[in-house]
Formats: C-alpha cells, sequence, structure tokens
C-alpha cells in the first residue's frame, strides 16, 4: 500500500501534469508528432534527425552572426513558433479531435517532461545539500568538473561541440526506445567485469 507521503506526491506529479497539458494543448499536434520522430517510429527519422541538425549548424557556421544576432533570432523565431503553431498546427495535422490513444500518449509525454523537471531540482537540491554538508568535497567536485569542461571546450570548436552535443540529445530518446543505450551499457559493464576479474586473478 501507498504511504500518505507518496500518495501525496502522486497526486502532486497528477496536478503538475494536468496544468503541463492545460499550457502545451496548443502544441498538443505538434508534440505528437515529434515525440513520433524522435521515437524512430520510422526507419529514416535518425537520418532525418541529424541531416536536419547538420543543416541547420552548417548555415549557423556560413553566416557565422554574433553572440548576440544569434540570441535576438533565436528568440525570435520562438515567438513566432509560440504565436503561430496554435493556430496552424488545426489546419495543418487535420481534425482537432484526438483519439484516446493519442489524448494518453500526450498525457505521457507531459507526465515524463514534469518528472524531468523534478530530477533536474532534486540535483540540485542535493548539490546545495553537498555544499552545506561537505563544502570541501563540492568545491572539489564543481572545481574539478569545470576545469574538465574547459579543457574539453578548448580542445573542440565550440560550434562542433554544440552540434554533437544537440545530435546525441536528439538521438537519445531513439536510442533508449529501442534499447541500444541498455546493449552498449551492459556490454561495457561486461567488459569491465572481466577486466576486473583478470586483475584479481593476477594478484593472487
Amino acid at each position: 500500500m501507498m504511504s500518505e507521503g507518496d500518495n501525496k506526491s502522486a497526486n502532486l506529479l497528477a496536478q503538475e501534469t494536468a496544468q503541463l497539458e492545460e499550457q502545451l494543448q496548443g502544441w498538443g499536434e505538434v508534440i505528437l508528432a515529434g515525440d513520433r520522430v524522435l521515437r524512430w517510429e520510422k526507419p529514416w527519422f535518425p537520418g532525418a534527425l541529424v541531416g536536419v541538425t547538420t543543416v541547420v549548424f552548417l548555415l549557423v557556421y556560413y553566416l557565422d552572426p554574433s553572440v548576440l544576432t544569434g540570441l535576438s533570432c533565436t528568440v525570435m523565431l520562438l515567438c513566432l513558433a509560440d504565436y503561430l503553431v496554435p493556430t496552424l498546427a488545426p489546419r495543418v495535422f487535420g481534425s482537432n479531435k484526438w483519439t484516446t490513444e493519442q489524448q494518453q500518449r500526450f498525457h505521457e509525454i507531459c507526465g515524463n517532461l514534469v518528472r524531468t523537471q523534478r530530477r533536474v531540482v532534486g540535483w540540485g537540491k542535493r548539490l546545495c545539500a553537498l555544499k552545506e554538508e561537505k563544502p570541501k568535497v563540492y568545491f572539489t567536485s564543481v572545481i574539478c568538473s569545470l576545469l574538465t569542461v574547459a579543457w574539453i571546450g578548448q580542445q573542440v570548436h565550440n560550434l562542433l561541440l554544440t552540434y554533437l552535443i544537440v545530435s546525441f540529445l536528439l538521438l537519445l530518446p531513439g536510442l533508449n526506445q529501442h534499447g541500444i543505450i541498455t546493449k552498449y551499457t551492459s556490454m561495457a559493464k561486461r567488459e569491465i567485469n572481466k577486466l576486473l576479474k583478470q586483475k584479481e586473478k593476477k594478484n593472487e
């Protein structure tokens, strides 16, 4: 049976999910279409994702906009999308009436977004707790992490690094959906275990 704390947490999750569904209702059709692409419902979707991402980054590389110009254009596109998508989406995708399956999938997506937001907030709280409880560990961890990121940024061109990160994040849901991440993670664990066993035998 669920404890009182678990029950409150489940109710809060359901409430936050319902609020997010209401906020994103105008984007529903677009979100469902994007979800199908990100989960690779068709075999050519991953190639299309990488292709579109590559074209966008090549365009940015060719135009070489300043930071201010790039930021202004990005915000402008987001504003246009926020204004136009809720109006045009029903005309592009057809009927406003959803099937039960579509509504259920939309509910699942919103639930996943809320859970992801909670995880990020949880990581932030744990980091703050670590700062209070073990300041030396916190300081060392943060400095080492930032130095590593700074070194990687120095070795790899900014735009190329951003392209690789964005491409990976866009492909991640499909990789996870098709079990590719689990497969290679299991392979890596097996190899590490083999190496550890060989090391133990040598020590004996």
